[in-house]
């Protein structure tokens, strides 16, 4: 079942890549609007079918994550995901006719070489689908203070640091929304109506949610390549620590931990070097096919 749960994660992160290159297309193509018409401005990217399509994607993204999560440990899904700025290098390529430069590349190479090493050497098992309650708020209040303090400091800080603090925050809530989100897709075997009625369905929604928010703040607030790394290596190494302490999911250590943080720091690294890419962030230009 891992092997599913890494086929539908890769499809996720590939629909959320082509959902962030095919709005921003449809962005693109808009000219300015005056404020006292964006409301009218919205509404059109809304009738656009390239618009519609980016909108698809990413509900067909959250259908497949869900599916992931509920074939495979949240140790794999999660870190997994991160390949979505891969994807987002190749479709923004053929969609913008930009060319990545060789560094571009090999950053590529380095970031889906240190993925797969990471979870090589992990090798993350699977634990039980669902939580006990009684696990949920001893995890869930130190999260939840480290993200208001994050918040808090964030306030007072310039523009690369910020984004970088709050990309920090970001991927604690989307971690969390993942978790919550697991256990309540846990709930389906007993029913449509168990998973309806399960406080965590309404907690991830919610969650879910503020981290979006946080995200567009967090985007708003710095460049893509100073909230990166946080985002990246924030989301997949929270995600390990939730696995193993709320579903009960093993990774292997011990003599592993060293090559594990190779693979983790050179998984970071490509991150960042393609955050630097126009075809990633949406910024500049480069050289066309």
């Amino acid at each position: 079942m891992t092997g599913l749960a890494v086929a539908l994660a890769l499809l996720s992160a590939l629909s959320n890549a082509v959902a962030s290159v095919l709005q921003r297309r449809a962005a693109a193509e808009e000219k300015p609007v005056p404020r006292a018409r964006r409301t009218s401005w919205v509404l059109h990217l809304l009738r656009r079918p390239i618009w519609l399509l980016g909108t698809f994607a990413m509900i067909f993204s959250g259908v497949s994550q869900a599916g992931a999560l509920a074939a495979g440990p949240l140790s794999v899904v999660q870190p997994v995901l991160t390949t979505e700025l891969l994807f987002t290098l190749v479709v923004g390529s053929a969609v913008f006719h930009r060319r990545p430069d060789h560094r571009t590349w090999w950053a590529f190479l380095a970031m889906a070489a240190g993925l797969a090493a990471f979870l090589r050497l992990a090798e993350p098992a699977r634990g039980v689908t669902t939580v006990p309650d009684d696990r949920w708020l001893p995890v869930a209040l130190p999260v939840l203070g480290v993200v208001l303090v994050l918040l808090a400091v964030a306030r007072h800080l310039s523009s690369a640091p910020r984004a970088a603090v709050l990309g920090t925050a970001t991927a604690l809530g989307f971690s969390w929304t993942a978790a919550l989100m697991k256990d309540a897709i846990g709930q389906l075997p007993e029913g449509v109506g168990a998973f309806f009625t399960a406080w965590q369905t309404y907690a991830f929604a919610a969650v879910g949610l503020a981290s979006f928010l946080l995200l567009q703040m967090t985007l708003g607030a710095g460049t893509l390549v100073a909230s990166q790394p946080a985002l990246t290596l924030g989301d997949a190494l929270l995600s390990v620590v939730l696995g193993a302490v709320l579903f009960d999911e093993q990774i292997t250590l011990g003599l592993r931990i060293l090559p594990e943080a190779v693979a983790l720091a050179v998984l970071v690294l490509g991150s960042i070097q393609l955050a630097r890419s126009p075809v990633v962030s949406g910024e500049g230009g480069e050289d066309v096919w």
